[in-house]
């Protein structure tokens, strides 16, 4: 019978703990899911996946009541920039990191192609590009922990036709938020604000997200 050294079974054991740890480190690292802080400070973007795609909503507004004003749609220039989706779909690129989509910009009230890539655990690129030119981004700076994979995640799409269904004609459906469901822990507003209630909560429950649409 054959007999490896004990020095060689240690080294073995060693390096396959040291390369199972870099694994966990790099797909933590490559979670683009949480609360970022855009670049200038302005609001905090909650991003999670929702049926297998990536989104982001506005999650905190430095300040409070925004409205999509300078949306194309008149019907949604009315909308509170809380609770916005401007991350919209997002898919994995296949043996990257990023994730590609759309993004909305609610200061031009345009919708571009998007890519986003984590750096390390704390910083996330946004590349947004018109007709695949004149490509501009930021990086945001990670403020809440990664969002993990829930059943209300997977299911929201389903959740949202069901309640659409049972609705009576005529009366809009029972919107889901985070009074009915646990939202992510946050580091909160930025310093010098005081701290306010979680109103958005889980970002796939939210209708324009539900229904795929913005």
């Amino acid at each position: 019978m054959l007999h490896c050294p004990r020095n060689i079974v240690k080294s073995a054991f060693f390096l396959s703990v040291f390369l199972l740890g870099a694994d966990i480190s790099t797909a933590l690292a490559a979670d683009p899911t949480g609360d970022w802080r855009v670049a200038d400070g302005v609001a905090n973007i909650r991003v999670a996946q929702c049926n297998g795609a990536m989104w982001g909503v506005v999650a905190w507004e430095k300040e409070p009541g925004g409205r999509d004003t300078n949306n194309p749609d008149p019907t949604k220039q009315s909308r509170p920039t809380l609770g916005m989706p401007i991350l919209l779909d997002m898919k994995k690129k296949p043996g990257t990191d990023s994730w590609e989509g759309q993004v909305y910009n609610a200061k031009d009230g345009q919708t571009y192609a998007s890519t986003i890539t984590p750096h390390g655990s704390d910083q996330l690129e946004i590349q947004g590009c018109v007709l695949g030119f004149l490509c501009g981004g930021e990086t945001w700076t990670r403020v809440g922990p990664p969002i993990p994979s829930s059943p209300s995640n997977s299911m929201a799409k389903e959740s949202s036709r069901e309640s659409a269904k049972s609705s009576p004609k005529g009366v809009p459906a029972k919107t889901v938020g985070a009074a009915n469901h646990a939202a992510p822990k946050t580091t909160g507003p930025a310093k010098g604000h005081a701290a306010t209630a979680d109103t958005v909560g889980d970002i796939c429950l939210l209708g324009d997200i539900a229904r795929f649409s913005h």
